[in-house]
């Protein structure tokens, strides 16, 4: 599992390892991970041109002493100073010592960013605030504008290590270079962006259990993937029950149950106005016209895709003593208080659009602070919620690691996607799994399935569905 930690807890991290080290060991490794990175990237050393852009703290001083080995392995190196008065000492004389160009101002930028082959940002630290200042931000635009391969040093320039916000210009890296652990913005959009590929170097930190956010990988999926025994029968396994569709939209309850059918549960039940349309798809369901409280036994529900304005029957589910998952028309049906009430488990699935209606904010908010969102979501409604996106935010109501996801493709913004997802994720609740572990296992194996079902063209939502499979057997190995 691959997890990420504040900068409170790193910096903690940091003064009980530098207690032990000798003075400046600890950037000395830093600058050697970050150094072979860069050369790895550049494929030959000698001479190619670096620059580098220093800023005043730590990041700085790594990116002084990294291109100090560059510097020795024949490298050009071109040192920018955003603070001459407060660089780093012993990283500006160790790269005076083996011949690195450092130019009286900034003049120089734009020709020594024309000629360059890499650029190093060690602008801003991870306690960085706020958007670039001027001369930083021009810099950033330079380098962008340039040829030259962009190395992040921990993370770009600009970007927030906690929240993922970025408030104003920021440095896009082709390559971040982060070290001890991965900070929550090198996962999470829209910093996730500004990083490029992310490569961690290992420096000695010790870091406690709890991680700020968790991105599960195949190893931990196959561990929760429901597997049948040879004692298993259908109801066994787990029914889901799909409460979804309408006259106007029989095609999400149709997608639903599809996503319902690979997930894991033995059975699927659907209740509502698409059953000829569901039973000609796929006849292995159980259909009932009763309701929900008298379609039979369920293990889970899922509610909402394309149910237009049937409130009463998002009501009767919210009712029921199993877990329930709520998506799209039934997220703004659902009554906050009756979600609130709730002693089985609850798992709500909006996209940004959705989720900024149910918190009152502007969409742009909650695609500009997605974590924050999906934190606050999961506590007013006492619920476990996933965030849709380019990265998947999966928060449980008490707290804890958020659940972070980038198994996706573009190609997934389709419609009917998130039919299939809430399916998906409604069967693995019946096959029981937690919430927080049906929604970041249906997160990861929906993102597989797209990039399979796509595979660089467009596709269908049937088409993602129909993928599931293949992504299960992936992760099974």
């Amino acid at each position: 599992m691959r997890t990420a930690y504040s900068v409170e807890t790193v910096r903690t991290a940091e003064r009980a390892l530098m207690a032990r080290l000798p003075e400046g060991a600890l950037m000395q490794r830093a600058a050697a991970g970050l150094a072979a990175a860069c050369a790895q990237l550049l494929g030959r050393v000698y001479g190619s041109r670096v620059v580098l852009l220093v800023g005043s703290g730590d990041n700085g001083g790594d990116a002084l002493y990294a291109g100090a080995r560059l510097a020795r392995r024949g490298a050009g190196v071109t040192a920018l100073l955003l603070a001459p008065e407060r660089t780093h000492k012993g990283g500006l004389a160790a790269l005076r010592r083996v011949g690195g160009t450092v130019p009286e101002d900034l003049s120089a930028a734009e020709e020594a960013m024309r000629a360059a082959d890499l650029v190093i940002d060690g602008i801003v630290g991870i306690g960085g605030k706020g958007g670039l200042r001027p001369d930083a931000a021009r810099l950033a635009a330079l380098a962008d504008a340039s040829r030259a391969l962009v190395v992040a040093v921990d993370l770009p320039s600009g970007v927030e290590a906690d929240s993922g916000q970025v408030r104003g210009d920021a440095v896009r890296a082709d390559l971040t270079v982060t070290f001890g652990t991965h900070k929550p913005a090198l996962l999470i959009d829209p910093a996730r962006e500004y990083a490029g590929s992310v490569r961690l170097v290992d420096i000695g930190l010790e870091l406690p259990e709890d991680a700020e956010l968790e991105a599960l990988q195949h190893a931990d999926v196959a561990a929760l993937l429901p597997v049948p025994r040879a004692e298993s029968d259908k109801y066994r396994r787990g029914v889901v029950g799909i409460a979804a569709g309408s006259a106007r939209y029989p095609g999400a309850a149709v997608l639903a149950v599809a996503g319902a059918l690979r997930g894991g549960a033995g059975a699927v039940r659907y209740v509502g106005p698409a059953g000829s349309a569901v039973i000609a798809r796929f006849p292995e369901t159980l259909v009932s016209d009763r309701g929900p409280a008298k379609a039979g036994r369920v293990q889970a529900w899922v509610v909402g895709p394309g149910a237009g304005d049937d409130a009463a029957t998002v009501a009767e589910v919210l009712e029921a003593d199993v877990p329930v998952l709520v998506d799209a028309d039934g997220l703004r049906l659902a009554d906050r208080d009756a979600v609130r009430a709730r002693t089985a488990p609850t798992l709500m699935t909006p996209h940004a659009g959705e989720a900024a209606a149910l918190l009152g904010v502007a969409r742009e908010e909650v695609e500009g602070a997605r974590l924050a969102a999906v934190r606050e979501l999961a506590a007013r409604y006492g619920a476990t919620v996933l965030l849709k996106g380019s990265t998947t935010l999966v928060a449980d109501p008490d707290g804890g690691p958020v659940r972070v996801n980038a198994t996706g493709t573009p190609w997934l913004a389709t419609a009917g996607s998130g039919d299939v997802l809430s399916g998906l994720a409604g069967s693995l609740l019946a096959a029981g799994l937690t919430a927080r572990d049906a929604a970041s296992v249906a997160a990861y194996l929906h993102g597989l399935a797209g990039r399979y079902a796509a595979d660089g063209a467009p596709a269908g939502a049937h088409d993602v569905a129909g993928a599931i499979p293949e992504a299960w057997r992936d992760v099974r190995g």
